[in-house]
């Protein structure tokens, strides 16, 4: 008797998927960005502060956790804004989770940007944005999200 083995499932393992929870902190008609540093992945490239879930985290969580590492502050995080997924070219996936931050403690301290910006919504689009984040800002500048 010939003995059969099972089919192996050889299909490609997809891209990795990171879980991502950024802050939209408003003042007034501004939001705050940050420029990725030129040693960065997309160096120089703008971006909301925030960063990957850890295990056991929420999003909620996580985002407290890195607005306090990245600018030193302590957040009240608000409502969600909205959820992006993104693929990028180069085989990486996001899975990017926004929420609005009207309250923090603390004053602001960059601890990893190139630099970071108070900017109107409206002038959102002069500024080269992650691939991720692109429609986020003609949405947020249209005022259709905050």
């Amino acid at each position: 008797m010939e003995e059969v083995q099972p089919k192996a499932n050889f299909r490609p393992a997809g891209p990795a998927l990171r879980f991502v929870a950024a802050g939209l902190i408003v003042r007034g008609d501004e939001v705050l960005i940050g420029q990725r540093r030129p040693d960065q992945p997309m160096a120089s490239l703008w971006e909301f502060p925030g960063g990957k879930l850890e295990a056991g985290e929420s999003a909620e969580q996580a985002l407290v956790r890195e607005l306090d590492e990245e600018l030193g502050i302590r957040a009240v995080v608000g409502p969600p804004v909205i959820r992006i997924r993104h693929n990028y070219r180069h085989g990486g996936a996001v899975d990017l989770r926004f929420f609005a931050v009207h309250e923090f403690a603390g004053e602001i301290t960059n601890n990893i940007y190139q630099q970071v910006r108070w900017v109107r919504l409206e002038d959102l689009a002069g500024y080269d944005f992650l691939p991720a984040d692109r429609q986020l800002i003609q949405d947020l500048a249209a005022g259709k999200l905050l």
